[in-house]
């Protein structure tokens, strides 16, 4: 499942996430033109199925992509994403890794360093391992946001995603 998330929208998750990388990836424009944009990947064991990218956060409006940390992890060695969020390696370059996001009113490609995105997947694994994800996930709360009314929002009103995680292209944890 992937889903873009406005940043006025609190979110669901409270405090501060378990691991993140501040990185700059290329916008790929059209062929020859790439453009900067800031951006910020997340993980948060409380959702440990999930990675959260927030692009343009150098900008008061940053848009949230979450998407499977498995689909980053497929995506290094191989085309995957058949939804909102695809990530595939450079044909002819390792260090190279693309993700694609699409949204009913825009698209956009964006070309990122391959060995900071393994670094990070590497930084979420000591956190919480592959396979065993489920032992973290609260699943009465789970439920609770799902059944929850429209207008909701987490009784902390904590928005952590304006929180920084330091200026660095390493993955903290």
């Amino acid at each position: 499942m992937t889903r873009r998330e406005p940043s006025h929208t609190p979110h669901p998750l409270a405090g501060l996430p378990d691991c993140s990388l501040i990185l700059t990836l290329m916008a790929v424009v059209c062929p020859g033109l790439n453009v900067p944009v800031v951006a910020r990947l997340r993980y948060h064991r409380a959702d440990p199925l999930a990675l959260y990218l927030d692009s343009h956060v150098d900008l008061p409006e940053p848009i949230t992509w979450i998407f499977a940390r498995e689909l980053l992890a497929t995506g290094l060695s191989t085309w995957t994403g058949a939804g909102d969020v695809s990530v595939y390696p450079a044909a002819a370059d390792d260090n190279t890794a693309y993700i694609g996001l699409s949204a009913p009113e825009n698209t956009a490609l964006l070309r990122a360093p391959a060995a900071l995105l393994r670094a990070f997947l590497e930084a979420t694994y000591l956190i919480v391992p592959p396979g065993s994800e489920s032992a973290h996930l609260n699943l009465d709360a789970l439920l609770e946001d799902l059944l929850a009314p429209a207008d909701h929002t987490p009784t902390d009103g904590d928005d952590h995603r304006g929180h920084a995680a330091g200026g660095s292209d390493s993955p903290t944890h």
